[in-house]
């Protein structure tokens, strides 16, 4: 069977950066389209027409909706290639609630930062790094949240990594200071080339969080 992958996305993303992740860890070859958010694509409209955002996967002319499930799709497709979630049962359903978790904690919790000042903005940081310290309890000492390998837990939450940096800018801390074992995870999954080449500058990334705090009348 022929596969002609096509993924909208955007650079600043970190949904879309777990799918090129994905794909990537996998050895897939996928052509790349990035999308203008405030003039989205013809294509992006008529591939997600319910939520119109992106990422979205193109599979054959077929599109495939919402980072995790991409994410997921991937996986069941080349399942042969670097594997993401465990085979077993009991430990994919773990790992599918700690993704979960990233989903609807960290990057909600994170997201909210953004939108916010002063007190605040303050009291919801509090709660993000309450949230990257559940995490890091849950990774303890092993060097993945995969366990030996990166798995699909990784994969969805190593993203925000590119996006540390804003944050601690913006507030003035350090992230290895309250959580050091998921700031040397996050470094150590930075040494897989698919995370390397899918996560864009830090710098870049606050640059960007400048303008869009400027763009909604925060700043």
């Amino acid at each position: 069977m022929a596969n002609e992958l096509i993924l909208l996305d955007t650079w600043v993303s970190p949904f879309g950066m777990r799918v090129r992740i994905a794909l990537r860890e996998k050895g897939i070859k996928f052509e790349y389209k990035e999308e203008d958010l405030t003039n989205k694509s013809d294509l992006l409209l008529k591939m997600n027409p319910i939520h119109k955002k992106i990422p979205v996967l193109i599979h054959n002319g077929k599109p495939v909706r919402e980072s995790g499930i991409i994410v997921q799709y991937v996986d069941e497709v080349w399942h042969d290639k670097a594997p993401l979630l465990p085979s077993e049962p009991y430990p994919r359903a773990q790992a599918r609630f700690w993704a979960d978790f990233v989903d609807k904690k960290v990057f909600d919790a994170g997201r909210k930062v953004w939108v916010t000042k002063g007190e605040e903005q303050k009291s919801l940081m509090e709660e993000f790094i309450g949230h990257l310290k559940t995490l890091e309890a849950e990774l303890g000492d092993e060097p993945y949240f995969g366990g030996e390998k990166m798995g699909y837990v990784d994969v969805t939450m190593v993203p925000i990594y590119s996006w540390f940096h804003a944050y601690e800018v913006s507030g003035n801390f350090s992230f290895e200071s309250h959580c050091p074992k998921l700031v040397a995870w996050a470094k150590r999954c930075m040494q897989h080339d698919s995370v390397s080449k899918a996560l864009p500058d830090p710098e870049k990334v606050y640059e960007y969080v400048l303008q869009l705090r400027k763009r909604l009348g925060i700043e």
